[in-house]
């Protein structure tokens, strides 16, 4: 079969199937990635077939990493998520047969390569640092997530606009925050998550396994759930370029009604399709709840719920604001379509799809509630935002020996840039890496 022009992927042999529904869902993603990997019904790490059915409920990440990822090609993500070398030694007895078929992705995990070589460089550099940052992590999280509920109370009580807003950016931080800990083994942080109308468990698949895995690539979610609202892929046939411009003027609005959108649509898609709805999806509801016995008689139901309403609209559009514009949209950032660097390698690709935030890496604080260290956080997901900082030195020497490089700009620059490239239809030809 002739594969269009424009569907070629930069990072596979495959146009995913998934982008071909009516409905851009994590079950759609899923069922399509079931669909195009090669796996044979069970999990593919590299060229290998391996049945952890029986494993599931042992996996020390939790059971979900495991039971949602059957069917697929995990190998990236079995890289990225493991440091140590004992998973690599402990999967050996779970492995049925070699793959009958080449894999479908086409960036790199050799041995010595960028990331591998990197990734022992951390493994070696993990024990000596200090963890004490890891403790202040928890408990820049803990005030937020406390604030978040003061505000809203005080909102209610006072009827107060300042403390509204002030619980919209504590919400919308306590969700920034919470995706520190998703990432990881199953911790009671990640439920966190759910008060902005979002789901850990929907974004444990749209986020850690699809963009983190394949960022800016037709295998994004994260990209083309925004479509056709906002498009940053630079291809007319998705979106045109005058389609591009009423972007500008739609982008506020979408920002606002994001988190609701997310609620909304699974909602829809559980009603008509599959149920991918939990009973942790109901954690939202605590925050009028809260409201309401708080302020003591002084506020109705009703108002707590308006006020509720308005402060995750508010958390929403900071949200995005902050998020969108954090380090992966800008005509120099590599998207799909761009030039490849010569090098396929997984990590250098996460690099050339990243530029950093270097005005928030003098406070921990503001790196967590800000998307900080994105490059770090990329390469190794399940480390906690406290501990990427030491990792640098490492991180610098192996960019210099492969011929990458760690780019920095500021919060303006990103929106900038971001708004430049939900404008960009032609592909960039200079290739990352390539000095032309």
């Amino acid at each position: 079969m002739v594969i269009e022009t424009w569907k070629k992927s930069g990072i596979a042999t495959k146009f995913p199937t998934y982008r071909n529904s009516s409905l851009v869902t994590v079950h759609s993603w899923q069922t399509g990635k079931r669909q195009d990997d090669e796996a044979e019904g069970l999990w593919r790490i590299h060229d290998g077939i391996y049945d952890f059915t029986s494993f599931i409920d042992k996996h020390p990440g939790g059971p979900f990493w495991i039971r949602e990822t059957k069917g697929t090609d995990i190998t990236e993500a079995f890289e990225a998520h493991h440091l140590t070398t004992a998973p690599e030694k402990m999967i050996a007895k779970y492995k049925v047969r070699d793959a009958a078929k080449p894999r479908i992705y086409t960036l790199t995990l050799h041995e010595d390569g960028f990331y591998k070589t990197l990734k022992e460089k951390v493994r070696e550099q993990l024990k000596t640092i200090d963890k004490t940052p890891k403790r202040k992590s928890d408990l820049i999280h803990l005030g937020i997530l406390l604030s978040t509920y003061l505000f809203a109370v005080a909102s209610a009580k006072y009827d107060s606009l300042l403390a509204l807003i002030l619980a919209g950016v504590a919400l919308c931080w306590t969700v920034i925050v919470s995706h520190n800990y998703f990432h990881r083994r199953d911790n009671w942080q990640m439920y966190t998550f759910n008060l902005g109308m979002m789901n850990f468990c929907s974004w444990r698949i749209s986020h850690a396994m699809s963009h983190h895995i394949y960022p800016n690539s037709y295998m994004d979610l994260e990209l083309s759930m925004f479509e056709p609202l906002l498009c940053w892929v630079p291809n007319p046939h998705i979106k045109t370029k005058a389609l591009r411009y009423v972007s500008w003027v739609t982008e506020p609005f979408a920002y606002a009604i994001a988190f609701f959108l997310q609620m909304g649509t699974r909602i829809f898609y559980s009603l008509r399709h599959t149920n991918i709805m939990y009973w942790h999806d109901l954690l939202p509801l605590t925050i009028p709840l809260v409201m309401y016995f708080g302020s003591a008689g002084s506020a109705t139901l009703l108002f707590c719920v308006r006020q509720w309403l308005a402060m995750t609209s508010i958390a929403s559009f900071a949200f995005c604001v902050i998020g969108l514009n954090a380090a992966h949209h800008d005509p120099e950032i590599y998207h799909e379509g761009d030039a490849n660097r010569e090098d396929r390698d997984w990590g250098l690709f996460q690099v050339d799809t990243i530029i950093d935030r270097g005005d928030l890496k003098w406070s921990q604080f503001l790196v967590l509630t800000h998307f900080g260290d994105h490059v770090l956080h990329h390469l190794f997901p399940t480390l906690d935002h406290g501990l990427l900082p030491a990792l640098y030195p490492v991180l610098y020497e192996t960019l210099d020996q492969f011929k990458g490089e760690l780019r920095e700009c500021n919060h303006i620059e990103h929106i900038i840039g971001q708004h430049k490239q939900l404008l960009r239809i032609e592909p960039n030809p200079r290739a990352p890496g390539s000095g032309k």
